[in-house]
């Protein structure tokens, strides 16, 4: 059982604790607050039994951030997609024009995705995205200024921006939707089980491919610790634990063999389960294989406890210069504004060569904090070491990581 302390204003905690029930072995408690000011005292004050922490936003968990709180793992819902169509949706209903309106948190990249998706114009869009150390007075002003420039409608993340807003002019508060909350709580519950099992738990692999493919495949799993065996009806068995898998497939997010082994042999599905005992780690991977099935011809998934399946990729995401930031924050647990604040890093540098030292100034935190963001990156494939550089006098060397943002 997994007890899950659900952060934000009182409302949002009821909603998100709802969704949150529904899931099969976890728990939760409630820690609302008034404003987000008060997420330091509550996050402090939570009792001991919580393993985990939800947010029902970005800036409660930054505001923890900041504060070096995040002490085991923690996840927030994200607000793009479907609860900004849903805000468009209201405009329109009440007589609103859904193509001029403010806005503020969410990113200039989402905001616009989400609009050219439902065939909105973008032009008439006003973003004021997050940034640590933006306040409820600064979300306030921008969109009293925009108002005064006849922007008409004002959408906030922020319930007391939007006590505020809403007695000046129209104004929408965005909510989270259901299937924004579930996916923090995968996005948690999976961060939750490497903190938990570390390698302990087992790993184990079914792959439907020729069987002329059993040579490749043996090659191919080495690079993923582990063992084929080849059944004489059936698919290949493949037999590793969760720590190798997880560092081969660059913390559950990459396959690449799927994608060498489908050019020489075809159709190729894999899917592989982790769990506590080798039965459980069976059941899961035909679960995963059965999920493979549905996505084509080259495919494969993980699924875990929790009703957790993750899709991999087949090819490596090293190997995209620029990769999607919505994808890669849900991936690595980090806040887009701190993706990008990152990117602004490297783009006034020669190279995307980086330590703890550079990243801890960048971001304006300590360097162990800073090591926790490069570690979540390398686990998302986002980020790789390089070496050691050392320090002038007695320092400790520090590690060196290349940056793929």
């Amino acid at each position: 059982m997994v007890t899950v302390g659900v952060v934000g204003p009182r409302d949002l905690v009821t909603s998100t604790r709802k969704v949150v029930a529904a899931m099969p072995g976890v728990t939760t408690v409630a820690l609302p607050y008034r404003t987000e000011t008060q997420t330091v005292e509550v996050v402090r004050g939570a009792p001991g039994e919580v393993d985990a922490w939800l947010f029902t936003g970005v800036v409660p968990y930054e505001v923890a951030s900041a504060a070096g709180l995040l002490d085991r793992p923690a996840s927030f819902v994200n607000y793009t997609g479907a609860p900004l169509l849903t805000a468009m949706i209201h405009l329109l209903r009440d007589g609103h024009d859904p193509s001029s309106f403010s806005i503020d948190i969410l990113d200039v990249g989402q905001v616009d995705e989400t609009l050219k998706e439902a065939g909105i114009p973008t032009s008439g869009a006003h973003v004021l995205p997050y940034r640590r150390g933006l306040t409820a007075n600064d979300i306030v002003e921008f969109h009293q200024e925009r108002a005064a420039e006849g922007v008409g409608v004002a959408i906030t993340c922020l319930r007391s921006a939007y006590d505020v807003l809403r007695s000046e002019t129209t104004a929408i508060r965005l909510v989270p939707s259901i299937h924004s909350v579930r996916y923090a709580m995968q996005q948690l519950l999976v961060a939750f089980g490497e903190a938990r099992s570390g390698d302990a738990q087992v790993a184990i692999g079914l792959c439907e491919v020729d069987a002329a493919a059993a040579a490749d495949l043996r090659r191919e799993a080495s690079g993923l610790g582990g063992t084929v065996v080849a059944p004489g009806d059936g698919p290949f068995v493949i037999f590793t634990t969760r720590g190798p898998l997880e560092v081969a497939t660059s913390g559950f997010t990459e396959l690449p063999l799927v994608a060498r082994l489908g050019a020489t042999h075809g159709s190729v599905r894999v899917g592989f389960g982790v769990g506590g005992t080798a039965a459980e780690a069976e059941a899961l991977a035909r679960r995963a294989l059965g999920r493979a099935a549905q996505l084509g011809k080259e495919a494969a998934v993980v699924s875990m406890r929790h009703d957790i399946d993750l899709t991999l990729s087949g090819t490596s995401l090293r190997q995209v210069r620029k990769p999607s930031l919505s994808l890669l924050s849900q991936r690595a647990g980090l806040s887009k504004a701190t993706l990008v604040r990152l990117q602004e890093m490297l783009a006034e540098q020669d190279d995307a060569t980086v330590t703890t030292r550079t990243v801890a100034a960048a971001l304006s935190v300590q360097q162990r904090t800073a090591r926790r963001v490069l570690n979540r990156l390398e686990r998302a494939g986002a980020a790789q070491s390089t070496g050691r550089q050392g320090l002038e006098g007695s320092g400790r060397p520090l590690v060196t990581y290349h940056l793929y943002l």
